[in-house]
């Protein structure tokens, strides 16, 4: 069972990227997934979480308004949509899935409420 993360790189302040996440070897259908960031020297922090139908999804407020997280149930993949992007978004960003299944309203992720976990992405944004 796999998460990879991928779709990170160098951008200047304003620009967006778009993050995947890729899970093999399971479906991830039912769970909720979770994107996370860790900057360099801090913990990592939630950034945004979808609902195992796609249909509720949940903002830290560093990413309310810049960040849109959503899930190809399909494709099994999980996206992170980031727009105006600052230097303090400059992390290695993670896809985790949550422990329970069928989480029906999208609320704040717990590291220790996460099953599986992806390797990480580099985003780097310059000023």
């Amino acid at each position: 069972v796999q998460l990879q993360a991928s779709g990170g790189g160098l951008v200047q302040a304003g620009g967006s990227l778009r993050l995947s996440c890729a899970a093999s070897g399971r479906t991830f259908s039912s769970y909720g997934m979770g994107w996370f960031r860790q900057a360099p020297g801090k913990e990592r922090e939630f950034v945004a979480s979808i609902s195992w139908s796609g249909g509720s999804t949940y903002y830290a407020d560093s990413a309310k308004g810049r960040f849109t997280i959503s899930r190809d149930s399909a494709k099994n993949t999980v996206y992170l949509q980031m727009n105006s992007l600052k230097p303090e978004d400059t992390a290695v960003y993670y896809c985790a899935a949550e422990k329970v299944p069928f989480t029906v309203v999208a609320g704040p992720l717990m590291e220790d409420g996460m099953d599986y976990w992806g390797k990480g992405t580099l985003v780097t944004v310059s000023s």
